[in-house]
């Protein structure tokens, strides 16, 4: 029992620092808690609960994508670990791992094929690859809080085809049908986030209940129908490259990546995602309003795919109610080949980036190559067993020290 003690009054505030453990009222303890993980210095508003402080403990800093459960007390810290811990710990934990992955991808299809290594390969890889990093993007923070969402494929195909809809069918000019169909999916999420935070759905049926729906609402549309013909100005977005190597949705894809790395790594609320994934009852008692911030998670995940879904009619001018089909896979794929634990708390928006170049590399090399795509989503499947694995074995060595 921690030597130290300190109560507080419901609502109050105090300021902490150092490791400290939650008690209910009934002083029965729930969960460690290490605040440094949050923030070196972090405000606790106390919820019917008292605060025990760890006696001698020195506050240290500790990366935010690290989940809370998983860094040993201070006294194992300074022991060597063995070598399969780690190297366990170096692959996970940051992107490393996932960068020597790459790196070996691009050395291998280099030496297979003559046209891999080019500027223009280069360049066609990006452009492939931007409606999965947009939507990794929002499937890197439903991860990072614990959670799974299996419609944003799905509602993707949705929002496409209300893009299509309104703007062939309905005459509604571009511009006012382009927010509207990033809406139609931010609404899609919502719902997910309503049926997973008020009606106590898992996260995996929400958001299969919501695939399958999203996916008819796309054929009802238009009955099955695609859409084709865009406004030159519009497909221009996706197949001019300015500066002779950026097109404006690689560049859209570039700053959505820049904002969800500086809001994950440096701000509160990022922070507030990773301390629900790495507990919510101990988030919860901490102040942060859990039930709130996962609704708009997966709202901002709809959001995405309306966005991943406006980029893709761009590039392909045209509206397809099939669109999307097994994106969804291929983004969790992204977020966990690129570190992330789909027990939540754990994942980077770097990490996400490399997962998702990882992919689209395997894919553009195995092409080069004739390789056949069923082929090609059997080689991506063992590559997503391998990352599950490796995570796995590290959260058992982490609960073993």
């Amino acid at each position: 029992m921690p030597t130290t003690f300190e109560s507080a009054a419901r609502g109050s505030v105090l300021r902490l620092t150092g490791t400290f453990e939650v008690y209910s009222k009934g002083l029965k303890k729930i969960k460690p808690l290490d605040f440094a993980q949050l923030e070196m210095e972090s405000e606790l508003t106390v919820r019917n609960a008292y605060i025990f402080r760890q006696p001698e403990q020195t506050p240290t800093t500790i990366n935010p994508e690290t989940p809370m459960d998983a860094k040993a007390p201070a006294h194992q810290a300074a022991a060597r670990p063995s070598g399969r811990a780690w190297l366990l710990k170096l692959l996970p934990d940051n992107i490393g791992g996932p960068l020597i992955g790459l790196a070996l991808l691009l050395v291998v299809f280099s030496f297979s094929s003559e046209f891999f290594f080019t500027l223009r390969n280069g360049l066609n890889i990006l452009d492939q690859v931007t409606v999965l990093g947009i939507l990794a993007i929002g499937m890197t923070a439903v991860i990072v809080i614990g959670g799974i969402d299996l419609s944003v494929g799905s509602v993707l195909a949705f929002s496409m085809m209300m893009l299509g809809w309104l703007y062939q069918d309905q005459g509604l000019a571009l511009g006012l049908a382009i927010p509207i169909a990033i809406a139609t999916g931010m609404l899609a999420g919502l719902v997910s986030g309503l049926l997973i935070t008020y009606a106590r759905l898992p996260a995996f049926i929400a958001t299969l209940t919501m695939m399958s729906v999203a996916r008819g609402l796309a054929n009802i549309l238009t009955e099955g129908r695609q859409i084709v013909g865009y406004p030159e100005w519009f497909t221009s977005l996706a197949t001019v490259r300015h500066f002779g190597f950026l097109s404006a949705t690689v560049g859209l894809f570039l700053v959505m990546l820049g904002v969800a790395w500086v809001f994950l790594r440096f701000r509160a609320g990022g922070r507030n995602l990773y301390a629900i994934g790495g507990s919510p009852e101990v988030a919860r008692l901490s102040g942060i309003k859990v039930r709130a911030i996962t609704l708009w998670v997966y709202a901002i995940s709809g959001a995405l795919a309306g966005i991943a879904a406006v980029t893709m009619a761009a590039r392909l001018d045209s509206s397809q109610p099939s669109a999307g089909l097994t994106l969804e896979l291929d983004a969790i794929a992204a977020v966990v080949i690129g570190g992330a634990s789909l027990s939540g708390g754990v994942g980077s928006v770097g990490g996400t980036l490399v997962g998702v170049l990882i992919i689209g590399v395997l894919r553009n090399g195995l092409n080069l190559l004739g390789v056949s795509p069923f082929i090609q989503q059997v080689v991506i499947g063992v590559v997503i067993a391998l990352a599950v694995t490796i995570d796995t074995l590290r959260r058992r060595s982490n609960s073993a020290h």
